[in-house]
C-alpha cells in the first residue's frame, strides 16, 4: 500500500445528504398517494440538488497575529496558501514549517500548535442565479472546533462541535463578486482551561500530556466536542489541531431542497419488506408538487412506485411514503449470505420542471441485539435476518491523526483486510470521529457488521450541564440521521468505557474518590450522565434510528448496578497486558456473553519501523522508539518485553524484539479468540483491541499505518475460518472444540498427530466428525500424559487438524513447554518461488518442526495469502502472493526466519 501520509488522493466526504434536518422544524403533510404499485414508467434522469458551489479551491491560513503563539513563530504569521478540507498541521508541513510529525520524536517540539488561534480565508463569486435565490445556505460540514464564521465581515456563525454540520441562510448578505469568507480557529485548550481551573471540584479527564501545553491537573478534552485521541492515546501522539476539516458549501433554491432521504425499514422478512420511504423537504415557498420515487433492485432494474402530489409550507415538511417489497433480496453479514443493495431515487417536480432530487441506497435486513434471561444471566448477542451471528472481529480507531488526508484506497484496504481474515464485524471506538459515507458504503458492500459508539472515548464529561447536553444531542441527531441508512450499522452505543471509569477506576476525579470528596457534586455528575447516555442519547436513536438498538456504554449491562461481568451485557477484559499483566493464559479463565475488548501488543514490521528510526536510533529504550511507543502508564516497552520474555526468553536485538513481540501478539489473541468461539453459545461475540493504526509506531494493531499486516492479521484468518479446531490447553489438559459458523451441517475429519521436534509420529489417529450448524462442541478431552506418552514436553508438540469439505483446512498447534524452554534446532527452511499466471508461488518446506515462520521480502510490496506459519516436519506448504516486483527481485529480496532464529536453545 503507499504511504498515506503523502499519498497524492485525499478522501473528500461526500455526504448523501446536504445536511440533517434542525429539530423541531418539521412538520408532517397531509398527501393523497397515488398507485404505489405503478407499471414500469419511462425513466427520467433525477435533477442535480439545487445550485451547489463547492468551496475548496484559493484557501488561506496564517497564525492570528494576536495568537499567544505568534511571538515564538512569526513564520506561521504570514498568509499562506492552505488546502479545504485539511488542517493546521497538515498545512504547517505542506510549507515546510513544521518537520513530518511521525517521524523521529518531533511530538514534544509541535505541541504550540494546539495553543495558537489559525484563520482561514477565502475569497469566492457567486452564480447569477444564486445571487438572487430565495434561499441560500452556507453548509459547513465539518470545523475544528471553536469557529468563528465570518461573510464579507459580517460574523454569521460560532460554532462548538467538530461532529456537527452547521447550516447558516446567507440570502441577503451575498455579494456579485469578491466574497470573502474568513474562519478563525481558537485553541480549544485555551478556550477551555480557564472554565477547567475555575472549578472545585474536577471530573476526570483521560490522558494527561506530557509536554505541559496543559496542567496535568486541569484536562480540558472531555469539555470539548473535538475527538479525544487528538489530545493523546496511548497508541498515537498528541496533535490538537484545527482546520476546515470537510467541505464548505453554498447552496441555493428557489423551490424546495430535499433535506433528507430515509428509508425506514418497519419489518423485513424473506416474504415481504414492509418500508417507509421518509422525504424531508426545505422549501422556500409554500407551493403544490408532485414527488415521484423510483425503486431499483441489487440487479439494476428500476421502476417507478410512487408518485403524489404534495402541498408543502414554507420551511421543513415531511412526506412518508409507504412501500412494500414482496420477497425482498436481504443483506446479510459476510459468511451468511449475499449483501445485496437497493436503491432509492426521489424526484420533486412542479409542472414539468425538475426541482430536486436525491438518492439512497440500502440494504434490506432485521436486525436484533437479543438479551435473553436464562439460569446464568442473560444473553448479549446479534440476531439479522432471524439468524444468530456469532460476532467475529475488531475494533477500529481513526485511520490517520489528521482525517482529511485519508484516502479511500486505505479505508477499502483495511475494510477488505478485516474480511480477509474472515471477521464479520468491527466496533467503531468513541474517542475518534464518525466516519466518511465512503466507509460505510464499503462496509455495506463487504457485509461487515458496525457497532457505532457515539464520540465518547473516556474519562467523564460534563453532561450535567444542560447546553453541553443539547449540543451533544444535536450531535447525534445529525450523525445517525446522517448513517442510519447503512445496513451495516447494527448498533449505537453511547461511549467508550465512562460507566466502567466511574464505577471501578481508582482515579482521584472517578467515582468514589470523587462522591468521598463531594457528595453532591458526584451524584450531580453521575445524574448527567443517566441523563444523556441512559436517556437523551437513546431517545436519538430511537426515534432517528430507523430499528437500530441502543447501548448506553461498552462495557456495560445497560445501567445495571455491575457492570463489565461475565453474566450479561458486553466485557472488556485487560487484566492481560493491563495490570495486574497476568499471562495469555489467564484468557481461559474469563468466559462472557460478549468480549468487546482485549488486547496485546505489538511492534509493526521493520520496514514500517525504519520508516520513522533509522537503525542507528533503534532500540528498545531509544528516544525515537519511545516517542512512538505510547503505552506510557506501564512503560510499554518494558510490558511488552515481560511478555517476550514469559515466553520465548530474552531478544538478541531490537529485531528479534520486533519479531517476538508480534508472535507474541498472535498467539495471546488467538488463544482468546478461540476460547471464545468455543464457548459459544453463552459467549456469542470477540471483537480484539485493535484492527488499525492511526500512526506508525507500537500498537495494539493487527493492520500497521502503511495497511501492512502484523503476524496477528495472518493468524485472524485462521482462527476466524468459519469452520475452525480450538484446541486449547491449560493445567495439564487439552480440551478440543470444533466450531463452526456455517448455517447447514457439516461432515469432516479430524486427525490428532503427536509429534516429535524431529518429525517422528508418536501418535496418528483419525476419525469422522459431524458439526452441526452455529455451534461449537467438544470433541475431545485430552491430558497432557494421555498425549505425550514417555515422550519429552520440550521435544514434542500435538497437532490437531480439522478437514471439511468445501472450507480451508483448520491446524491448531499445541505445545508443552514454554518456547524458551524447547530447543528448536535449525529446521533448514527450504523455499521455492516460481511464476505462476499473473501471480507467484512459494513452495515452502521444514526438516523439523518450525514455529511462526515468518517470510519476509525487505522493502518489496508483496500480498502473501498466509504467513506467520507453523510448519511440520516433512510437509509442504504452498504461499500466494502478488506483486509488481519481477521474480528474480523477489528470489533476491525473500527471507524467513521462524523461532529457531529467535530464541537460543536452552541451557541445560
Amino acid at each position: 500500500m503507499t504511504d498515506p501520509f503523502h499519498a497524492s488522493g485525499r478522501a473528500s466526504p461526500a455526504p448523501r445528504r446536504l445536511a440533517p434536518r434542525r429539530s423541531g422544524a418539521h412538520r408532517l403533510v397531509r398527501c393523497l398517494l397515488a398507485g404505489l404499485a405503478l407499471a414500469l414508467a419511462a425513466t427520467t434522469a433525477i435533477a442535480a440538488s439545487p445550485e451547489e458551489v463547492v468551496l475548496d479551491r484559493d484557501w488561506q491560513f496564517r497564525q492570528l497575529p494576536a495568537s499567544p503563539q505568534a511571538r515564538a513563530h512569526p513564520e506561521t504569521a504570514a498568509w499562506r496558501a492552505a488546502t479545504v478540507p485539511g488542517t493546521v498541521h497538515t498545512d504547517l508541513l505542506a510549507h515546510g514549517l513544521i518537520p513530518d510529525p511521525y517521524v523521529g520524536a518531533s511530538e514534544a517540539g509541535l505541541q504550540w500548535i494546539g495553543l495558537a488561534d489559525w484563520e482561514y480565508r477565502t475569497g469566492f463569486d457567486v452564480p447569477a442565479d444564486a445571487l438572487g435565490a430565495a434561499r441560500s445556505d452556507l453548509v459547513f460540514e465539518g470545523l475544528d472546533t471553536f469557529a468563528e464564521v465570518y461573510l464579507n465581515g459580517e460574523r454569521i456563525l460560532d460554532a462548538d462541535n467538530f461532529f456537527r454540520t452547521w447550516r447558516v441562510p446567507v440570502q441577503g448578505k451575498l455579494q456579485d463578486g469578491g466574497n470573502e469568507l474568513r474562519v478563525v480557529l481558537r485553541s480549544p485548550i485555551n478556550r477551555m482551561l480557564p472554565h477547567v481551573q475555575a472549578m472545585p471540584h474536577k471530573i476526570a479527564g483521560n490522558y494527561p500530556s506530557p509536554y505541559g501545553d496543559e496542567p496535568r491537573d486541569a484536562m480540558t478534552a472531555n469539555f470539548v466536542r473535538k475527538p479525544g485521541y487528538h489530545y493523546g492515546w496511548d497508541w498515537g501522539p498528541r496533535y490538537v489541531t484545527a482546520g476546515v476539516w470537510r467541505p464548505v458549501k453554498l447552496q441555493s433554491w428557489n423551490e424546495v431542497r430535499i433535506d433528507d432521504l430515509h428509508i425506514r425499514q418497519e419489518k423485513v422478512t424473506a416474504e415481504r419488506a414492509e418500508l417507509s420511504v421518509q422525504v424531508d423537504l426545505d422549501a422556500a415557498r409554500a407551493s403544490d408538487y408532485e414527488l415521484r420515487l423510483w425503486q431499483s433492485a441489487p440487479d439494476g432494474r428500476r421502476r417507478q412506485v410512487a408518485r403524489q402530489r404534495v402541498d408543502v409550507t414554507a420551511g421543513m415538511n415531511t412526506v412518508t411514503v409507504p412501500l412494500s417489497i414482496d420477497e425482498p433480496q436481504r443483506w446479510f453479514p459476510v459468511g451468511y449470505g449475499a449483501q445485496p443493495l437497493y436503491r432509492f431515487d426521489v424526484e420533486v417536480r412542479e409542472g414539468p420542471k425538475t426541482v430536486a432530487g436525491a438518492s439512497e441506497r440500502t440494504g434490506l435486513r432485521s436486525v436484533e441485539l437479543r438479551r435473553e434471561r436464562d439460569d446464568e444471566g442473560e444473553s448479549f448477542a446479534f440476531v439479522v435476518n432471524g439468524t444468530p451471528v456469532f460476532a467475529k472481529g475488531a475494533n477500529f480507531i481513526p485511520f490517520d491523526m489528521f482525517q482529511p488526508r485519508v484516502t479511500d484506497a486505505q479505508l477499502r484496504h483495511v475494510l477488505q483486510s478485516a474480511v480477509d481474515a474472515n471477521m464479520n464485524m468491527i466496533r467503531g471506538w468513541g474517542g475518534g470521529y464518525y466516519e466518511s459515507d465512503t466507509f460505510y458504503d464499503i462496509a455495506d458492500e463487504l457485509g461487515l457488521m458496525v457497532w457505532q459508539d457515539f464520540m465518547f472515548g473516556g474519562g467523564m464529561q460534563p453532561a450535567y450541564d444542560d447546553a453541553f447536553r443539547a449540543n451533544v444531542v444535536a450531535e447525534a441527531r445529525d450523525q445517525v440521521r446522517r448513517l442510519r441508512d447503512h445496513p451495516s450499522i447494527v448498533l449505537w452505543c453511547g461511549n467508550n468505557e465512562e460507566e466502567i471509569a466511574w464505577k471501578y477506576w481508582g482515579g482521584g476525579d472517578y467515582g468514589q474518590a470523587l462522591k468521598a470528596r463531594a457528595p453532591a457534586f458526584a451524584q450531580k455528575v453521575w445524574d448527567g450522565y443517566v441523563q444523556l447516555f441512559g436517556r437523551d442519547l437513546r431517545k436519538v436513536v430511537a426515534e432517528e434510528g430507523g430499528g437500530i438498538g441502543y447501548w448506553p456504554s461498552s462495557p456495560s449491562n445497560d445501567l445495571a448496578e455491575v457492570a463489565n461481568t461475565p453474566a450479561a451485557g458486553d466485557m472488556h477484559y485487560w487484566e492481560v497486558w493491563g495490570n495486574p499483566a497476568h499471562p495469555p493464559i489467564k484468557y481461559l479463565d474469563i468466559t462472557p456473553r460478549f468480549m468487546s475488548e482485549y488486547g496485546l501488543q505489538a511492534w509493526p514490521v521493520q520496514r514500517t519501523v525504519d520508516y520513522f528510526a533509522k537503525r542507528s536510533e533503534q532500540g528498545i529504550d531509544t528516544p525515537v522508539i519511545e516517542a512512538h511507543q505510547k503505552f506510557l502508564a506501564g512503560k510499554g516497552n518494558e510490558r511488552l518485553m515481560h511478555y517476550v520474555r514469559m515466553e520465548f526468553g530474552e531478544p538478541e536485538d531490537f529485531g528479534d524484539f520486533i519479531y517476538l513481540s508480534q508472535v507474541t501478539q498472535a498467539e495471546a489473541i488467538e488463544l482468546a479468540a478461540l476460547h471464545h468461539r468455543a464457548s459459544r453459545p453463552y459467549t456469542m461475540g470477540t471483537l480484539y483491541w485493535q484492527l488499525n493504526d492511526v500512526w506508525p509506531g507500537a500498537s495494539w494493531s493487527g493492520i500497521d499505518w502503511f495497511g501492512r499486516w502484523k503476524a496477528l492479521q495472518f493468524h485472524a484468518r485462521r482462527f476466524f475460518a468459519p469452520v475452525a479446531v480450538a484446541a486449547l490447553r491449560k493445567d495439564g489438559e487439552t480440551r478440543v472444540h470444533l466450531v463452526s459458523d456455517r448455517t447447514r451441517e457439516s461432515q469432516g475429519e479430524l486427525r490428532v498427530r503427536v509429534i516429535g521436534m524431529d518429525g517422528d509420529v508418536l501418535r496418528d489417529e483419525r476419525r469422522i466428525v459431524i458439526l452441526p450448524p452455529l455451534s461449537s462442541i467438544e470433541a475431545a478431552r485430552y491430558t497432557d500424559g494421555g498425549l505425550l506418552g514417555d515422550a519429552s514436553p520440550t521435544a514434542t508438540a500435538a497437532a490437531f487438524d480439522l478437514k471439511v469439505e468445501g472450507e480451508p483446512p483448520s491446524r491448531r498447534v499445541v505445545w508443552f513447554s514454554a518456547a524458551r524452554d524447547i530447543d528448536w534446532g535449525n529446521p533448514d527452511l527450504r523455499a521455492t518461488l516460481t511464476r505462476d499466471g499473473d501471480d507467484y508461488l512459494l513452495e515452502l518446506r521444514s526438516a523439523r518442526i518450525a514455529r511462526a515462520v515468518w517470510i519476509d521480502f525487505g522493502d518489496l510490496d508483496a500480498k502473501l495469502t498466509d504467513n506467520a506459519l507453523t510448519l511440520l516436519p516433512g510437509e509442504t506448504v504452498r504461499v500466494r502472493l502478488q506483486s509488481k516486483a519481477s521474480l528474480d527481485e523477489l528470489r533476491t529480496a525473500l527471507s524467513m526466519r521462524s523461532l529457531a532464529d529467535a530464541v537460543p536453545p536452552p541451557s541445560r
